[in-house]
């Protein structure tokens, strides 16, 4: 005997993870670790909340994998870049790759999560960020004050980054990409280059 209900959806894994990673970064971003609940996180990607614990084992392993994703997300947008197309990519990440323009990426980064294990994976990072772009730049290990310059250039574009995210300060807020290039390009070749 055969049903006449509908076929029987077979569960997309891949999709849903990311669903969850899409929602997650999005309510971290926006309220904070501490804010979000878990509850929230599975309304917000319209699945069953068990599945946080399926495939990112608690609320923590899910927040590594939002920030995880936005680092790997920058080292796409920036991958093999030379120094003087940094700018650029900086400027790509700032204009946001979200579809309304938000750079979540960039603000979960700013965020502290009020948990010492996420936010030790945070500030590693963004140091190992850091590292990568004064190395850029000609750093070597011992070279503190090139490898200042370039945590001073993350923390830049952060702050660039969370002023047009939370404030909207004009014309910063609705600046395009043709906007941000040369103020950026400014800012990033004299902080990077040593007297």
């Amino acid at each position: 005997m055969t049903s006449s209900s509908a076929p029987i959806k077979r569960r997309d894994a891949t999709r849903t993870r990311q669903l969850l990673l899409d929602a997650a970064r999005h309510r971290f971003a926006s309220d904070g670790y501490a804010a979000t609940t878990v509850r929230d996180i599975a309304d917000d990607a319209g699945v069953n909340v068990a599945l946080i614990s399926r495939y990112f084992s608690s609320k923590e392993g899910l927040f590594e994998a939002c920030l995880t994703s936005s680092v790997d997300e920058m080292r796409r947008t920036a991958g093999g870049a030379r120094l003087d197309e940094v700018a650029e990519r900086i400027v790509e990440q700032l204009a946001g790759i979200d579809s309304d323009g938000f750079p979540r990426h960039l603000v979960l980064l700013l965020r502290s999560s009020g948990d010492a294990r996420a936010d030790e994976i945070r500030v590693g990072m963004l140091r190992t960020f850091a590292e990568k772009l004064a190395s850029l730049a000609g750093w070597t290990e011992g070279d503190d004050e090139l490898l200042l310059r370039a945590q001073v250039t993350i923390a830049a574009s952060l702050g660039i980054a969370l002023l047009r995210s939370n404030t909207r300060l004009e014309p910063l807020g609705s600046a395009g990409r043709e906007d941000l290039i040369g103020p950026v390009t400014d800012l990033i070749t004299a902080i990077l280059r040593k007297p």
